[in-house]
């Protein structure tokens, strides 16, 4: 059991068929694990498998196929996990593909069949990649690819409402290539875009004040504070404060008006898929953008410990009582581009969640601040073993 037992954690990880791994298990105590390896040892590969372990491609967005073991030797690949509650309380989740060409994903928690809302609910999972490294510098489509990791780690319904308002964009934009359109049927795919889209961003500004709320609240540390501002259509008509019933209207109507437009384009050019997260470093007012890659992946670090923060706390709207689960976080590659007094700080900053983080690295001395309270484990390709 965990040292920790108000720590959400992965107790037992057993990994068969993944990526480069023929068979893996790891019992990590419930402590915060790290990874430590040469580049393609396979680290980032047992992240992506927790990853996984939620709705979605995961970390790497890779389609279900692509992550079986290559080779003679490789099969259906699957992914079981003891997960603690911190209540006490044992979830077994397993995942898997299905045998054969074009097989699905198969899930179940403790042995019954499981849905994608159902694994949003047993694990929160929240996680940083190297691409995030410079987020605030890159394009605006993985800012909002990075918010709404955080929004749904919280809010696990609101992937349901994104994909919703995705799957009715595209199918606005295939009708608008026709050369007569069914318009009845446009204003049907219209209403339902406008429905969604107003409740994501709902749901985005909820997030960004509620994140600014607790930066703003903690106490000085190794990681920036940042100030956070959305730039989008609906969330700027939110702020100004239009009422979500009047904007969905408003929003259905502008669908309407500029078909045209958008079928010129191919694409529509307003909605949530547009908008995009900027921050400032609070302690120069330097835009993040501008800021070193060093002090981009600090201000993103402090994001991520404060929604996981928020999640634990009860992040409202999101739970009953005043306490939510404890989410886990991924770090790939946690410790790069950070000096060693930042990474002390990170190893602090990390015990100090409630739920459990699993890191990476290429060499064990960057995790010198966890001292004996993380599990430590070598990763060579093929093999995996626990340090001392």
């Amino acid at each position: 059991m965990s040292s920790r037992p108000d720590r959400a954690a992965i107790s037992r990880l057993v990994l068969t068929q993944f990526r480069n791994h023929g068979r893996l298990e790891l019992e990590t105590g419930g402590l915060p694990v790290v990874l430590s390896g040469a580049n393609g040892a396979g680290k980032t590969n047992i992240l992506e498998a927790i990853s996984l372990l939620g709705p979605g491609r995961g970390l790497r967005g890779a389609e279900l196929g692509e992550v079986s073991r290559a080779g003679a030797e490789g099969g259906p690949w699957t992914v079981s996990a003891v997960v603690e509650t911190g209540a006490g309380v044992e979830h077994r989740i397993g995942i898997g593909l299905e045998p054969g060409e074009g097989g699905r994903r198969l899930a179940r928690i403790d042995g019954r069949n499981a849905g994608p809302k159902d694994l949003a609910e047993a694990v929160r999972l929240i996680w940083m990649t190297p691409a995030h490294d410079r987020l605030f510098a890159g394009p605006a489509a993985e800012r909002r690819k990075f918010l709404d990791r955080l929004v749904f780690a919280a809010i696990p319904e609101q992937a349901a409402v994104a994909s919703g308002y995705e799957r009715a964009m595209r199918e606005r934009a295939r009708l608008l290539a026709d050369e007569a359109p069914d318009r009845r049927w446009l204003s049907v795919l219209e209403a339902e875009m406008a429905a969604n889209a107003v409740a994501l961003a709902v749901a985005r500004i909820e997030a960004v004040d509620g994140l600014q709320a607790a930066i703003d609240g903690r106490a000085e540390s190794a990681f920036p504070k940042a100030i956070l501002s959305l730039d989008g259509l609906l969330e700027a008509r939110l702020r100004a404060g239009e009422g979500a019933a009047d904007l969905e209207d408003w929003f259905a109507g502008h669908l309407s008006g500029v078909r045209l437009r958008d079928a010129a384009a191919g694409r529509a050019l307003d909605g949530p898929h547009r908008t995009d997260l900027s921050a400032r470093h609070a302690g120069n007012g330097m835009d993040a953008a501008q800021c070193s890659t060093g002090e981009q992946k600090a201000l993103v670090t402090g994001l991520v410990l404060a929604q996981a923060h928020r999640i634990a706390g009860g992040v409202s709207g999101g739970f009953a009582g005043d306490e939510g689960p404890n989410p886990l976080v991924l770090l790939d590659e946690a410790a790069a581009h950070f000096d060693p007094a930042r990474r002390a700080g990170l190893c602090e900053a990390l015990l100090a969640l409630p739920g459990q983080a699993w890191l990476t690295g290429t060499d064990d001395s960057q995790f010198e601040g966890f001292g004996a309270a993380a599990a430590r484990f070598a990763v060579a390709p093929g093999a995996v073993a626990r340090l001392a």
